[in-house]
């Protein structure tokens, strides 16, 4: 396996725990107008993400710089090309970031209910671009043999994308639920079952259609053949799993299975790709690959030592934090949001 390989799948692993930590960070935030209109009760689900969601960030900032820094020309046209969607998405974060710091800046209801609805807009927005840009990264964007994106920002509001972005949507408030039903207690805990439950089956609906459209939206399945392996079986699987296990009352499996569907989605999009990093819709031989797109091979030689040594680190460093601040939030609990 050459170096090109080792970055392109440690970028894929980057994704994956990107999409699984701030995948239940952006659900929370989509549901937390809707759990209570207690104030108190709403600063519960605020503090169920409190300590973790800038640490979640970290995942993608790191994802973008590696691909920066292995992969840039891949990093110069995507984020040309994606422009306008990306300082959406830049704009809908700053948004969700000072919600959590003015929430409690004033007592007054009004102000509280304000960035409560800030706080959904922010987590709202970036769940669906994401899925946006995903849905995009697969079907194929107009890219030139110079490796220029020739399109504009309407080109990414297809149809299979919209699809896209509504299924990240969903998946991500789904599993935000599931987070809920392992850090609260009781009226909170009750209501996020609740609505575990309701959102399990629209979820899977979108993921399963997404699926199917991306027969005919995409070459992900041709370029993999009639069976498209074991991986995208098991996030289909797990997704249907999740769902008996929330009917069970078995919160922390039910959980476990939408990380799983996460992961594996996330691997399924990645595998359609290799070699590719981004797919020209004008000319498949115009698309960027892990070759044509990479830094020299001294650069990834030099990147893969610190990473080596940096890695493993940030990945003990997040563990300690999780286990640190396991514990359920209650009313009763010392509220920070």
């Amino acid at each position: 396996m050459d170096l090109n390989t080792v970055w392109f799948a440690l970028i894929a692993v980057l994704f994956v725990g990107f999409f699984f930590l701030e995948g239940f960070d952006y659900g929370v935030g989509v549901l937390h107008p809707f759990m209570s209109k207690d104030d108190k009760k709403r600063r519960v689900t605020i503090n169920t993400i409190g300590t973790f969601w800038d640490g979640n960030e970290v995942w993608v900032l790191t994802a973008g710089g590696a691909m920066f820094a292995a992969f840039p020309h891949w990093y110069a046209t995507m984020f040309s090309g994606f422009y306008m969607a990306l300082v959406l998405l830049l704009l809908a974060l700053i948004v969700r970031g000072v919600s959590f710091e003015f929430r409690s800046k004033d007592a007054n209801p009004k102000w509280r209910s304000l960035w409560d609805w800030m706080l959904f807009v922010g987590s709202a927005v970036p769940a669906l671009l994401w899925g946006v840009a995903v849905a995009n990264l697969i079907r194929g964007v107009p890219i030139d043999a110079n490796m220029n994106y020739v399109g504009g920002f309407f080109n990414l509001l297809n149809p299979y994308a919209l699809l896209g972005g509504l299924m990240t949507l969903s998946l991500f408030t789904y599993h935000g639920a599931l987070f809920l039903t392992l850090k609260t207690t009781d009226d909170i805990l009750v209501k996020a079952q609740s609505i575990a439950q309701k959102l399990w089956l629209p979820t899977t609906i979108l993921v399963f259609a997404f699926v199917i459209a991306g027969y005919f939206a995409t070459d992900m399945f041709t370029r993999l053949g009639a069976n498209p392996g074991v991986v995208p079986i098991i996030a289909g699987l797990a997704l249907l799993l999740s769902g008996w296990f929330v009917k069970i009352r078995r919160s922390g499996l039910a959980f476990t299975m939408t990380g799983i569907t996460l992961a594996a989605s996330v691997v399924t999009v990645f595998i359609g790709l290799f070699p590719r990093v981004l797919v020209s819709s004008l000319n498949d031989a115009w698309s960027l690959t892990i070759y044509n797109a990479s830094s020299s091979p001294y650069t990834l030689k030099i990147m893969t030592i610190i990473a080596v040594i940096f890695v493993p680190i940030v990945l003990v460093y997040q563990g300690w934090t999780y286990w640190m601040f396991r514990k359920r939030v209650s009313v009763n609990s010392e509220l920070e949001y």
